[in-house]
């Protein structure tokens, strides 16, 4: 078998309520060595960090085996108000800077819908064309821009394929978000070929659901030799170190089954 994929967590929403140390001491107890920090959580990693503070972070990671993948925002680009996507834009390149400055390799960003009374490629055209500014400024920081396949409509894979066509910039790439909607417009392994060459990082969600080919996706990545990593994105539990544990162990486990 090819080189087993990685498993972290997004801290949205099983790890909502953990500090920055509960993150380390946890995930070190559970053997999962990545994790993805959502903004407005309880970690705390936000922009309004100054120097020194982003300073220990980035070192507080790197004294450790846990490793910073990404840093999960809220920024989107469908918005039909100019100046509300002006502060998308100005929001995600300061993300950008502080993806840099505590050592992450990237931002998690999305689309998050197709307006009522906008043309559709109108719609794509603005997220497209703000995802290129965004990721011009982000490639100087050493920053990926990672478009979240997410929102009602714009979660449809030939649409964030247009989406990427129009960003057409090196640093703006694909998260790739286990939807259903993946089975959709031809299906699963037709939906996976719109976007492979652009899957820089990936969400998993409940892998004991039957409607959704996870072991396919595996196959899939390991086809096009993904090296990122995989991160559960889950709903938040009263036990959640011995739900993780359990997804770890059925994580391997269809690895295992390729």
């Amino acid at each position: 078998m090819a080189t087993p994929l990685k498993l972290g967590i997004v801290t949205y929403n099983i790890a909502k309520d953990w500090t920055l140390e509960e993150i380390f001491k946890n995930l070190e107890e559970i053997e999962i060595h990545g994790v993805e920090l959502r903004t407005t959580h309880a970690h705390g990693v936000e922009v309004g960090l100054s120097k020194e503070d982003r300073e220990k972070v980035r070192k507080r990671f790197e004294d450790s085996p846990l490793e910073l993948v990404q840093l999960g925002s809220a920024f989107d680009f469908h918005t039909r108000s100019p100046e509300e996507l002006r502060l998308s834009i100005e929001g995600a390149k300061e993300y950008a800077v502080l993806a840099h400055d505590v050592g992450a390799s990237g931002i998690k960003v999305r689309p998050n819908g197709l307006p009522e009374g906008v043309p559709e490629e109108a719609t794509l055209e603005q997220i497209g064309r703000s995802l290129r500014e965004v990721g011009e400024f982000a490639s100087g920081q050493g920053v990926e821009v990672r478009l979240e396949v997410h929102g009602k409509g714009t979660s449809r894979l030939p649409r964030i394929r247009k989406i990427m066509e129009i960003a057409n910039h090196s640093a703006v790439v694909v998260n790739w978000n286990s939807n259903e909607s993946d089975l959709e417009d031809g299906g699963f392994d037709a939906g996976f070929d719109m976007v492979k060459d652009k899957i820089r990082h990936v969400h998993i969600n409940e892998l004991y659901k039957p409607n959704y080919p996870y072991r396919r996706l595996f196959e899939r990545l390991h086809e096009i030799r993904y090296e990122g990593w995989c991160m559960a994105e889950i709903q938040g539990s009263s036990d959640p170190l011995r739900l993780l544990k359990f997804y770890r162990g059925l994580f391997l486990a269809l690895q295992d089954a390729l």
